[in-house]
């Protein structure tokens, strides 16, 4: 690494990677990092070396990302793996960790790729051993080919069905698929069917999956109004709420999903404006059409801006990059702007589902905002619904002053897995919408640092003055 780069690119997703490719072939001096040993995020992870042989298991649209993949490593970019970055001030101070070690650089513009995480999913016995997101048991099948026997599915959305179809494909036996979708999203969706239809090919796939699923002789039960996990010390059974009567499948192994959401950590502690958007319920980051923030620098591309898929995210990249590169004056306006324009219009074709999938999987109020009061909202701090609840009453107005009440929000993710769902609860509490709540407030370090890795970049920096 060096002390300065013309653009500096945190996360090598599609977006970066995208990104990174086209601002090192305009000659731009680029650093492209990630905390992933290899490129590829979470859409492609493993794409550059992937064990799974039967490529129809992970399905073309993985395979795209290969192309990606290829024309990144042809590039001149600086890239660093397996790092940490634990900072990117306002004036584009980034801080990076590897290796022990802990460095400051800088650059004159910062594209934030970092992409999307699963949305929280607080449900009673959701911090059990043997419960994780159905992402993450994607993770493990794409990075190394593991799998779990006799897995329960559980929850609503394109990955979740797709994720137990690749499972089905794979041969590994599931014992049930829990479908957690309201049925009155139907009808909420209607509106929207027109503009998703300019994507049908995509509508028709995940039919297909559920086809494929049901047609397996898997148990999959629509319709799903609550859920608990249950067992002493991991997971035993999963219990569903059908009908007003309660269910019970024993399993050792539940892989939770509703949804994706833009990983804003890194960007909201930058400085970035982001704003709540109940339709989505997340927050978005307020960018304009090049994907440049209101902090001078610094642009958000990708699922971290907001959600739209591994093929918006790659346009989003190189749409992000060329504005970099005009910044910088690497490129005239006129070269900007016809270079661009391929990519902003098959973006705006690509965004043309998004509506329609929000509406038809937006996951019902009992799984995002608990009712039992014992059921652990912040993992890291293991504080329970009934905890904030009492904290609300005694007076606690917002999400910072939840932090000094419990704790709420302090620990190793700083929020990233609670935020969403202590703000809805908050909202709902006090009778009053997320927006008219402050937001979490996240200052560097965004990310865990030893404490001898900053003293000893203090002193290489008072030693360098």
């Amino acid at each position: 690494m060096k002390d300065h780069y013309d653009i500096a690119i945190i996360g090598t997703g599609p977006a970066g990677m995208a990104a990174a490719t086209v601002a090192s072939a305009h000659g731009a001096d680029v650093l492209i990092v990630d905390e992933q040993p290899e490129v590829g995020g979470q859409i492609y992870r493993g794409i550059t070396h992937q064990s799974i042989k039967d490529k129809t298991i992970l399905g073309d649209d993985y395979y795209k990302g290969q192309s990606l993949a290829d024309a990144f490593a042809a590039s001149n970019a600086d890239h660093v793996s397996g790092a940490t970055i634990w900072q990117v001030s306002p004036e584009r101070e980034i801080g990076i960790s590897k290796d022990g070690a802990a460095h400051l650089l800088t650059a004159d513009q910062v594209i934030i790729a970092t992409g999307a995480q699963e949305r929280p999913f607080p449900i009673p016995g959701w911090t059990l051993p043997g419960v994780m997101t159905a992402g993450s048991a994607q993770i493990l099948l794409k990075s190394s080919g593991i799998t779990f026997s006799n897995a329960v599915f559980a929850g609503t959305g394109p990955l979740l069905y797709l994720i137990a179809y690749q499972y089905l494909k794979a041969g590994v036996p599931i014992r049930a698929i829990l479908d957690t979708t309201p049925k009155s999203n139907r009808l909420k969706a209607l509106p929207h069917l027109p503009g998703a239809l300019f994507h049908l090919s995509s509508i028709m796939k995940g039919r297909k999956w559920i086809k494929a699923l049901k047609s397996s002789g898997t148990l999959f039960i629509e319709g799903i109004d609550n859920l608990k996990i249950t067992g002493k010390d991991s997971t035993e059974a999963i219990e569903y709420l059908l009908q007003n009567k309660w269910h019970r499948i024993e399993a050792s192994n539940v892989f939770l999903h509703q949804g994706v959401v833009p990983n804003v950590n890194l960007a909201m502690a930058s400085g970035c404006i982001h704003h709540w958007n109940e339709q989505k319920l997340c927050w978005h980051a307020s960018t304009d059409e090049w994907g440049s923030s209101n902090v001078p620098g610094i642009s958000i591309a990708g699922d971290g801006g907001g959600i739209g898929g591994a093929i918006a995210a790659e346009y989003q990249g190189r749409i992000a990059a060329y504005q970099a590169l005009y910044t910088t004056n690497k490129v005239k306006k006129q070269e900007r702007d016809t270079n661009v324009l391929p990519a902003q219009h098959a973006l705006t074709h690509e965004m043309r589902i998004r509506p329609f999938l929000d509406a038809m999987f937006r996951p019902a109020t009992q799984y995002r905002i608990p009712t039992d009061d014992a059921t652990i909202v912040c993992r890291c701090e293991e504080v329970t619904a009934g905890k904030i609840r009492e904290s609300i009453s005694l007076g606690c107005a917002g999400p910072n002053q939840l932090k000094g009440f419990t704790r709420c929000g302090m620990g190793p993710c700083q929020g990233r897995f609670c935020s969403l769902s202590v703000s809805e609860l908050i909202a709902k509490a006090q009778n009053v919408s997320v927006n008219e709540l402050e937001q979490l407030r996240l200052r560097p370090p965004v990310k865990p640092l030893m404490l001898a890795e900053l003293a000893n970049l203090t002193t290489l920096a008072s030693e360098d003055t």
